[in-house]
């Protein structure tokens, strides 16, 4: 059975990106390419995956600066879904779907499209919360850093209650898997 997970970094005072919508600091730290809950194990579960308009404008901005659009190439070779309200660049022939549509219209297209793979809540905290908060959340998979950024974007921004069931140490990071407690 697919899970829908949202996997991600934050740092010590519970945020994803500094008030600059930097990941700056999560690029200082060491981190195992096999240790406890690394991304390529967990990556090659992923079967979709979904994120906000700020997620994919960060990957945009940092994957693709200063090249032609033509050049673009989409880091993920799976089904993609971009929550967004405006309009968006682009990638061509990568396999996105731009929607505005409730977490809940998606979700079945997503988990079809995951196959027996899981569906991966890229970014952010918001979006993951939506999920949550429509019963679709099952799993919050995160990277401890440790440091404070004092601001910016919330891991999560609203109350989840969480079961932590995996604990381990990364390089520099605590890594967790918590399942969400869902209400009965």
């Amino acid at each position: 059975m697919s899970l829908t997970q949202y996997y991600t970094a934050t740092s010590l005072d519970g945020f994803i990106a500094d008030p600059d919508n930097s990941l700056a600091w999560l690029f200082t730290r060491q981190r195992e390419d096999d240790g406890p809950l690394n991304y390529g194990d967990f990556i090659a579960g992923v079967g979709a995956l979904a994120m906000g308009s700020t997620t994919y404008e960060w990957i945009l901005d940092h994957e693709f600066a200063g090249k032609d659009p033509q050049e673009w190439k989409w880091p993920y070779d799976v089904p993609s879904w971009v929550f967004t309200h405006r309009p968006l660049p682009v990638v061509p022939d990568a396999r996105i779907e731009f929607t505005s549509a409730d977490v809940r219209a998606v979700h079945e297209e997503m988990v079809g499209a995951a196959g027996d793979r899981n569906v991966w809540i890229v970014g952010g905290g918001d979006l993951a919360g939506q999920f949550a908060d429509a019963g679709l959340l099952d799993e919050v998979i995160v990277s401890i850093a440790p440091v404070t950024l004092g601001g910016g974007a919330p891991l999560l921004p609203r109350r989840i209650e969480l079961r932590l069931d995996e604990l381990g140490r990364n390089g520099d990071f605590v890594s967790a898997r918590f399942s969400v407690e869902k209400p009965s």
